[in-house]
C-alpha cells in the first residue's frame, strides 16, 4: 500500500491526517550551528572562509604590535622644533640622531687627545747620564767561512769589511732590543782565529750611576744579554752559502771585570 507524501509548508507547519496543524521547529542550536557552517563553506570553489567571530579575534591579537609600530613611528615623526620662516621642521629622530653622533665624535676625539699625550715614563731618558761601561766578552763560530791569511790581520781588506758586517749585525741587534736598546754602546770584534773561523767579539754597554746593582742583576746581566743574542742566533735562517751565519751552539759570553 502506497502512503502519500504530503508536502512540508514553508512556516515549518505540518497538519495531521484529521486536519489539525502540527508544528514541527528547528532548535536554536542546530540553526546556529548550521550559520556558522554556512559562513565557513561561503567562499569561492569551496574554500573555508573564516567567520564573523574568528575574524574579529584574528584582527585583536593583531592589532596591539601594529599600534605600537604606529605609535613609535608617530613619535618619531614629531615636530620638536618648526621655523615659520624658512618652514624647516627638526622632528625628533632628528635630534636623536645628532645626540648620537655627537657622542661618537666626542669620544673619539678623547680616545685621540689621550694618545697624543700619553707619554711612556720609560721613553724619557738622558742618555748623557750613562756614564758607567759593562763589558762583555766572547766569541762564535762561523762554519761557512774559509780561514784565510788575510783574516790574522785585522787591518786587512777582507778583515775590515768582515768585521765591519758583524759590529754592524750586532749592532742593529741590541739596538731594537726594547730592554738594552738604551744602555748599548757599540760593539767591536777584536780577532778571527784559524779554525773553522772563530771571532772573537765585545759587546760595551753604559748604565747611569744610580741604580747600578739592579742592572747589572737583571737588566744588563750576562742572561739577558746572552739569551738575547742567541735568541738572534737561532731565528736566522741557516744557509750555507751565507759567509756570516754563525752557528748557535758556539755562541760563547762572559762578562769583563776590572
Amino acid at each position: 500500500m502506497d502512503i502519500p507524501l504530503v508536502p512540508i509548508p514553508s512556516d515549518g507547519r505540518v497538519k495531521a491526517g484529521n486536519g489539525d496543524s502540527v508544528v514541527c521547529e528547528i532548535p536554536d542550536e542546530a540553526a546556529e550551528t548550521d550559520v556558522l557552517l554556512a559562513g565557513q563553506t561561503n567562499g569561492c570553489n569551496g574554500e573555508t572562509v573564516p567567520s564573523n567571530h574568528a575574524a574579529e579575534n584574528q584582527r585583536n591579537q593583531e592589532t596591539p604590535q601594529e599600534s605600537f609600530v604606529c605609535r613609535i613611528k608617530r613619535e618619531l615623526n614629531e615636530v620638536v622644533l618648526e621655523s615659520k620662516s624658512s618652514k624647516c621642521k627638526i622632528r625628533l629622530w632628528m635630534i636623536i640622531l645628532f645626540i648620537i653622533s655627537l657622542i661618537t665624535t666626542v669620544i673619539i676625539i678623547s680616545l685621540a687627545v689621550c694618545s697624543a699625550m700619553h707619554e711612556d715614563p720609560d721613553e724619557n731618558f738622558d742618555p748623557l747620564l750613562f756614564k758607567v761601561p759593562v763589558y762583555f766578552n766572547g766569541s762564535f763560530q762561523l762554519p761557512n767561512l774559509v780561514f784565510t791569511d788575510e783574516l790574522l790581520t785585522l787591518s786587512s781588506n777582507e778583515s775590515q769589511t768582515l768585521a765591519t758586517g758583524f759590529q754592524e749585525k750586532l749592532a742593529d741587534l741590541y739596538r731594537s732590543s726594547p730592554a738594552l736598546g738604551r744602555y748599548f754602546s757599540e760593539a767591536e770584534i777584536n780577532a778571527f782565529r784559524n779554525g773553522s773561523v772563530m771571532a772573537d767579539y765585545q759587546l760595551k754597554f753604559l748604565m747611569p750611576e744610580e741604580g747600578q746593582d739592579q742592572l747589572r742583576n737583571f737588566t744588563l746581566s750576562r742572561e739577558m744579554v746572552y739569551n738575547v743574542f742567541r735568541q738572534f742566533l737561532y731565528d736566522q735562517e741557516p744557509n750555507e752559502s751565507e759567509p756570516m751565519y754563525i752557528d748557535p751552539v758556539s755562541l760563547k759570553m762572559f762578562v769583563r771585570h776590572y
